[in-house]
């Protein structure tokens, strides 16, 4: 088992406390750090607001790549449908060179129909638009020259810098319904698994592998990605939960240290060490 960490988007937004974090982070032995979006604030999410300062994911990754080596960068998640899928591509490709093969794109389709609106995209038709969009980034990820002639996109022609990764791994959020849980096992090469309780995701995950396998894919070889809040639990609640998360046959479990009241990013690195420390080693 793996463990990332969650950049706690809210809390952190100065440069040189984020530059701290991340370097800390990758100190203690994290494999990968995780970073959510929102690309504007709307007054109707009760979640992320304009009054939040979050970070860009592109943009972030890179400042990261710059001042890291080893600590791999994956979106958590990136509303795909809103944003242009040749754009998403580039960037990708772009920080996937600058840091040498550390990027993993995170998707999902998105649940803030005014944002979607604001983005000038149709909230309706964004689980068939992404479907389209990850066809399309791969190719574009894998081949020199690209035609592809789809219901959203016309493309003639290739990327100005390709991926170190070919292609960079894809892993999907999500999971209400039938149909995201199928797209996930069609298409994705891993699932962020919504919450932080794993009780909920087996019969999601059977969903998924089953879609995986009418598919003709191994649907071992998706990864699952679980959550752990550290906030107000010990190393042994910590151990309980992810042990539960092994047991589903999770691959990695990013913990979270954010909604603490930490304002510091050693007050972030000293809870996220604790369990690098005292409960990681028992798993």
């Amino acid at each position: 088992m793996n463990f990332g960490i969650s950049f706690p988007s809210v809390e952190l937004s100065d440069p040189g406390a984020i530059k701290e974090y991340i370097q800390g982070a990758e100190e203690l032995g994290f494999t990968q750090l995780t970073a959510l979006e929102h690309t504007l604030g709307v007054r109707s999410s009760a979640n992320y607001s304009p009054d939040q300062p979050i970070h860009e994911p592109m943009v972030l990754f890179a400042f990261m790549a710059a001042v890291t080596s080893r600590i791999r960068f994956t979106n958590s998640i990136l509303i795909l449908p809103q944003r242009q899928a040749i754009l998403v591509a580039r960037q990708a490709a772009e920080i996937d060179v600058l840091s040498n093969g550390r990027m993993q794109l995170g998707i999902g389709i998105g649940s803030n129909a005014d944002e979607a609106a604001a983005m000038g995209t149709d909230y309706h038709t964004r689980g068939a638009r992404v479907d389209e969009q990850i066809d399309l980034i791969r190719q574009l990820w894998t081949h020199e020259e690209v035609s592809f002639h789809g219901k959203w996109h016309d493309v003639e022609g290739g990327l100005m810098v390709l991926p170190v990764q070919r292609p960079i791994p894809i892993v999907m959020g999500g999971g209400k319904g039938e149909r995201p849980l199928q797209r996930i096992g069609r298409l994705a090469d891993g699932w962020i698994v919504p919450g932080n309780s794993p009780g909920e995701t087996r019969s999601q995950l059977a969903t998924i592998r089953a879609a995986a396998a009418a598919a003709g894919r191994d649907p071992n070889a998706i990864k699952i990605q679980g959550r752990l809040a550290l906030s107000g639990g010990s190393p042994e609640d910590w151990l309980e939960k992810a042990e539960s998360w092994k047991e589903i046959g999770a691959t990695d479990v990013v913990v979270s240290t954010a909604r603490s009241g930490f304002t510091q990013p050693s007050q972030h690195l000293d809870l996220a060490a604790q369990f690098m420390q005292e409960t990681a080693p028992k798993l």
